[in-house]
């Protein structure tokens, strides 16, 4: 008789919070988004297995995103969304030659992202009508490359892997007014992709004085690893 009860209770709180987005199937949202942590390996591909598995972690990323979606049925909304992500902070990630010695010298080491994910999102039934919960999981395709500042050098990708991975996310939106929206989220995924880089010269004038780098092109791998928590508005109609 209870399980009854509670079923009953759980279809009458569903069928309220549903009617709350009345006749608005569509909300377009622009995003904060901040990612705890990004690795990347410098040495990818070394039989090393030190030098293999050692990586520079990037913290505290922020960076806008924009999202799009469109409401099937009352509790069925699907999604897709893009972030342009930039991220790079300073370490001694490079040996070069100097004279007749090795030198280990200071680069900005980062990277670029841009996620284009695809999600599937379910209204919770204890939705209220101005706190809307939702869950939800998707598949993202993810293009980026490998950032590299020191001296009067340049880096420019050669080659890269194409990235694809899912994700899953829960999510609380409060309503403002019947179409606008304080969106909070947060989201667990795991991007990684490989990319092969190349030096624009061998010679680099590096403070002031002549290096020399060992090789032309290198590998390595991004792995943003962290936990993501997104922070906006959107727009219904």
């Amino acid at each position: 008789m209870y399980l009854r009860y509670l079923i009953i209770s759980l279809l009458l709180l569903t069928s309220y919070a549903n009617a709350q987005f009345g006749s608005k199937r569509f909300s377009i949202g622009v995003n904060g988004v901040y990612t705890t942590t990004a690795r990347i390996y410098l040495n990818p591909n070394s039989s090393d297995p030190v030098l293999r598995n050692y990586a520079f972690e990037i913290a505290d990323i922020i960076n806008p995103a924009l999202d799009f979606r469109y409401r099937i049925t009352d509790d069925i909304i699907i999604g897709v969304g893009t972030e342009y992500m930039k991220a790079t902070a300073s370490g001694p990630n490079l040996t070069a030659f100097s004279g007749n010695s090795t030198v280990t010298i200071n680069v900005n080491d980062g990277f670029l992202l841009i996620p284009v994910e695809i999600s599937g999102y379910y209204l919770l039934p204890f939705s209220t009508e101005k706190f809307k919960f939702l869950m939800g999981g998707g598949a993202g395709y993810y293009y980026g490359e490998h950032i590299r500042d020191f001296g009067d050098a340049s880096v420019s990708t050669v080659n890269r892997d194409f990235a694809y991975g899912i994700q899953v996310s829960v999510s609380m939106d409060y309503m403002i007014r019947d179409d606008i929206t304080v969106h909070s989220e947060m989201k667990f995924r795991d991007p990684q992709f490989k990319v092969k880089s190349a030096y624009n010269k061998l010679e680099v004038n590096y403070e002031n004085q002549t290096i020399l780098l060992a090789q032309k092109t290198f590998d390595s791998k991004i792995d943003v690893d962290g936990v993501t928590f997104i922070l906006g508005f959107s727009y219904l109609f």
